[in-house]
């Protein structure tokens, strides 16, 4: 459930900023990824994973190196996905989408292991 909220901050953000502001895909989740990255934290530590003990701070910065290696992940699928498919580059929601599914199973795992671990 929060990565599908997360999905949607980042989707979000992603389609205003290429639709409305006509921004290219790749400036856009410059903005998009910090939003969903907060959002999703703020979602994990209060109800994925309650049992958290370190600080705020501390947990954040944890988090934020874990999403970090995520987001290289999701990141690399979403450009090759635009940069092999040109129909993605005006429909940047389905490559974000295939970048987010090869991201999320390692993002959850680290984020269980290492900063909302009991």
């Amino acid at each position: 459930m929060v990565g599908a909220v997360g999905f949607l901050v980042d989707g979000g953000v992603l389609q205003l900023l290429v639709s409305a502001a006509d921004w290219s895909p790749f400036v856009a989740r410059v903005l998009s990824f910090p939003a969903a990255f907060t959002a999703t934290f703020l979602l994990n530590r209060v109800w994925t994973f309650q049992g958290l003990r370190m600080p705020a701070g501390r947990a954040y910065g944890a988090y934020g190196a874990i999403q970090l290696v995520g987001a290289l992940i999701n990141l690399a699928v979403f450009y090759a996905c635009v940069l092999i498919e040109p129909r993605l580059y005006e429909r940047p929601l389905i490559a974000l989408a295939i970048g987010a599914g090869v991201a999320m199973l390692f993002n959850y795992y680290a984020s269980r292991r290492v900063v909302f671990r009991p």
